[in-house]
């Protein structure tokens, strides 16, 4: 079989048979490398790089104490954070751009992703401390839909299920304004332009002092928040450590089963 073309005894270029080899030949180059890149973090397990793909909400609020717990037991590590939607930290995974993602469960079932589940939490609705929503005794989505909503952008925190929750008791609120983070939403609150609906875990009494949190989980019901990492990778130790350290009760061995397993979702 022919590899190359030839205009006498120079060679002018690839066959059709001459390309596949070549293609064949670049995977065979990147599995070497992958191999050397595996030998040398072998020798060293704790330490090198470690990229971490997530929201704003994800960083700002729930990640904090796991980062820092992983970095007191791996002071040689350098931890990098990518913030994104989740579709773009998705794509970071499947690029190489990251280690791992996280974030809701809008990061389930994405092709050549395996996705674990973290934690579940609830929204919340915000208002100022004088607002009339904090005398309800059981809060109804009739009551919040009186009111213009500030809340997450439709590609964030759960908010397909606060959409969702509205829509099959028919009522249509009028979504004043949407951000990324809840911060933002906070801001716009304490203004007294609209009523916020966030995570839980983004309210915090002490900081959040000029507002109001009222549980809302009987009417949008718990989310779960997800780390997905690319479907057979190798994963460093100090990788499935800080799994461990943001998944209670996950392990090493329930890690790689998912990993090299042909389920792109678990749960718990």
């Amino acid at each position: 079989v022919d590899i190359f073309t030839r205009h006498g005894k120079r060679i002018r270029g690839l066959t059709e048979p001459g390309r596949m080899v070549l293609s064949s030949v670049e995977l065979i180059m990147k599995e070497i490398d992958s191999l050397k890149r595996i030998g040398k973090e072998y020798a060293s397990q704790d330490s090198g790089s470690f990229t971490i793909a997530t929201t704003h909400t994800q960083a700002r609020y729930a990640l904090p104490k796991v980062v820092q717990a992983f970095m007191q037991k791996f002071p040689k590590v350098r931890l990098s954070l990518l913030q994104g939607n989740p579709k773009q930290i998705a794509e970071m995974v499947q690029k190489d751009q990251a280690d791992l993602a996280i974030a809701t469960e809008s990061i389930a079932n994405i092709d050549g992703l395996v996705s674990l589940p973290c934690y579940q939490w609830e929204h919340v609705v915000i208002v100022p401390p004088d607002h009339a929503l904090l005398k309800s005794r059981n809060l109804s989505l009739e009551e919040i839909a009186a009111y213009p909503l500030i809340t997450y952008d439709s590609a964030f925190a759960g908010r397909n299920k606060i959409d969702h929750a509205f829509e099959l008791r028919g009522l249509k609120p009028d979504v004043l304004l949407e951000a990324i983070d809840a911060d933002v939403i906070k801001t716009y609150v304490e203004l007294g332009m609209g009523v916020g609906i966030i995570a839980g875990m983004a309210f915090d009494p002490e900081r959040d002092r000029n507002l109001r949190a009222i549980s809302v989980g009987h009417l949008f019901g718990h989310n779960v928040s997800r780390v997905a990492v690319k479907q057979g990778a190798y994963l460093r130790s100090y990788i499935y450590s800080f799994i461990e350290l943001l998944t209670p009760g996950m392990n090493r061995k329930l890690i790689e089963q998912a990993i090299n397993e042909k389920k792109d979702s678990y749960e718990i």
